[in-house]
């Protein structure tokens, strides 16, 4: 079965930084897109960054470009999301998912359920 476990998430002051990871088994993520998304409170889930299958190029939501950066390691079959500069409106519930990605929006088509995501906080 398909399995995609977020973690990383944590308690971080304005301006800090954070290291999320999407540990995978059951699928290669070399076989497809990858992307992250995030709920705020309240508010719907949202498309932040995606990277493309063939060339590892990468793409990011406006409100996030210069501050994140998506990743894939495929010896670990794992991709990652750095955050810098974090602000309070960060907070949010973050996903990882496969899927194909569309490209500048940072938006990916998903593939299959959402898991559990990893939960973070930017406050002082």
């Amino acid at each position: 079965q398909v399995q995609l476990v977020e973690s990383g998430g944590g308690l971080v002051q304005p301006g800090g930084s954070l290291r999320l990871s999407c540990a995978a088994s059951d699928v290669t993520l070399d076989s497809y897109a990858i992307g992250w998304f995030r709920q705020a409170p309240g508010k719907e889930r949202e498309g932040i960054s995606c990277i493309r299958r063939s060339d590892n190029s990468a793409h990011y939501a406006d409100f996030v470009k210069g501050r994140f950066t998506i990743s894939r390691d495929s010896a670990k079959n794992t991709a990652y999301l750095e955050m810098k500069n974090l602000k309070p409106e960060d907070t949010a519930v973050y996903y990882c998912m496969r899927g194909a990605c569309l490209g500048g929006a940072g938006v990916l088509i998903p593939i299959g359920s959402w898991g559990q995501g990893t939960q973070v906080t930017v406050s002082s």
